[in-house]
């Protein structure tokens, strides 16, 4: 059987050395030196992130559960799904159940993974686990320290409008309400209940 990715080979950049610039507390920035398909050199910086996940929480009556936080690097207050990143050794479905319920206080009885996305390629790692919640139930909320956010329920069918405006631009909700537009229409399905 021919190797599909074999078109691929005249493309791959082949790491040389590298150095770390700086390691934070849940970001690392590296720089390394990479040898180009034509045998030049160049230098690649980027971000390690541990990676996240995202969950998109519908309730029976067609109304989804939204966040508004403020997100410091651009200075304002977004509109977005509950997210959170991965702690070490932590599976993608038993992340995003424990950031539903401790932003959220909510709880659900059905999980479905719908993608994986990679929303900074050019300079990052980062990857992102979509997930659909239903079946949720209410509970008590548990932010962590210094976490600040409001949460609030609007029609599904509505979120497609705060896109095109520009009131909803965070890049994982806006491909998370596509998806959602999708799987109401249903024209997608998300894979087979997670958990």
């Amino acid at each position: 059987m021919p190797d599909i990715h074999s078109h691929e080979r005249g493309l791959i950049e082949t790491r040389i050395d590298g150095e770390t610039l700086f390691e934070g507390n849940f970001l690392t920035l590296k720089r390394d030196r990479v040898r180009l398909p034509d045998g030049k050199e160049a230098t690649r910086e980027f971000l390690e992130h541990p990676g996240a996940v995202m969950v998109i929480p519908l309730f029976d009556d067609g109304q989804v559960l939204m966040e508004r936080q403020f997100r410091y690097p651009l200075r304002q207050v977004m509109c977005e799904f509950p997210a959170g990143k991965l702690d070490a050794d932590e599976s993608p479905l038993f992340c995003a159940q424990r950031e539903l319920l401790e932003e959220t206080g909510y709880s659900a009885g059905r999980w479905q993974r719908i993608t994986r996305i990679h929303p900074v390629i050019s300079y990052s790692t980062e990857f992102i686990d979509i997930f659909l919640a239903r079946d949720l139930s209410a509970g008590q909320r548990q932010l962590d320290d210094g976490e600040f956010l409001e949460t609030f329920t609007m029609p599904a069918t509505q979120l497609l409008d705060w896109v095109r405006c520009g009131q909803v631009s965070d890049v994982k909700t806006v491909i998370g309400a596509f998806w959602l537009e999708k799987i109401l229409d249903g024209q997608w399905s998300p894979e087979p209940d997670a958990g």
